[in-house]
């Protein structure tokens, strides 16, 4: 059942899901505790959004730039998404929630693309709502794909426009978001959605990701409640 905190809800959610690493220092524990208590709050949280009326929701998993961690920590991110990708993802079942994924994971050895594409399969009809994952996502490189696809089309300059880029993005099927969320204190966006989120409205969190609560997002959506959006009018 849905428990609407607010009529005027975004309609898109994404959060840059950082402090994972953070959290485990602060608490004594080892790196991989930190991405797994990480990973695991992100089901409570997305679970809690869709309840709140939220439509899609968007997750910086992992970007392109995080295989320059070491080895080790590269290869238990791998693992974690194997886990959540074969046993984690049936709450959006459960819930008639789309899986969708914005990346290149053709970089993902062939098990993990197996696992993914197969929840993408099982999920594909479901309507209650979409759950966007960024996995091996930069927002240059999302828009570089774009262009060459575009140039690939043959199309002649004069004929290219914002339209047609956005149409040939990862999320081309999926409303800008509304608002983003940056956990562990950081003010930046680190490519995340570069082209998309022009216009959307910024909250940072001091508090890092695991210990983001649904609370916390209920205070988070209050605010952005309060917000007037003009893209750019007076």
């Amino acid at each position: 059942m849905k428990n609407i905190i607010s009529k005027n809800i975004p309609r898109h959610l994404a959060i840059i899901l950082d402090g994972n690493r953070r959290w485990a220092r602060a608490h004594n524990l080892p790196t991989f505790e930190g991405h797994r208590q990480g990973f695991a709050n992100i089901k409570t949280i997305a679970t809690h959004a869709f309840d709140q009326g939220i439509e899609v929701m968007t997750v910086f998993a992992f970007s392109t730039e995080n295989w320059k961690r070491s080895q080790e920590e590269v290869s238990y991110l791998m693992k974690l998404f194997k886990m959540v990708a074969s046993k984690e993802f049936k709450f959006l079942t459960e819930n008639n929630i789309k899986l969708q994924i914005a990346g290149d994971i053709s970089a993902f050895d062939q098990e993990l693309q197996k696992n993914l594409e197969k929840v993408l399969e099982e999920t594909k009809n479901n309507s209650a709502g979409v759950f966007n994952v960024c996995l091996n996502y930069g927002g240059r490189q999302e828009i570089v794909r774009a262009v060459k696809n575009i140039i690939k089309s043959g199309l002649k300059p004069e004929e290219i426009n914002e339209e047609l880029i956005a149409k040939n993005l990862y999320t081309a099927n999926l409303p800008n978001p509304d608002l983003i969320i940056r956990t562990s204190g950081e003010q930046r966006l680190s490519g995340f959605l570069t082209w998309q989120s022009v216009y959307s409205e910024l909250y940072f969190v001091e508090k890092n990701w695991p210990d983001f609560s649904p609370s916390d997002l209920d205070e988070v959506l209050a605010v952005y409640a309060q917000r007037q959006r003009r893209f750019g009018g007076n």
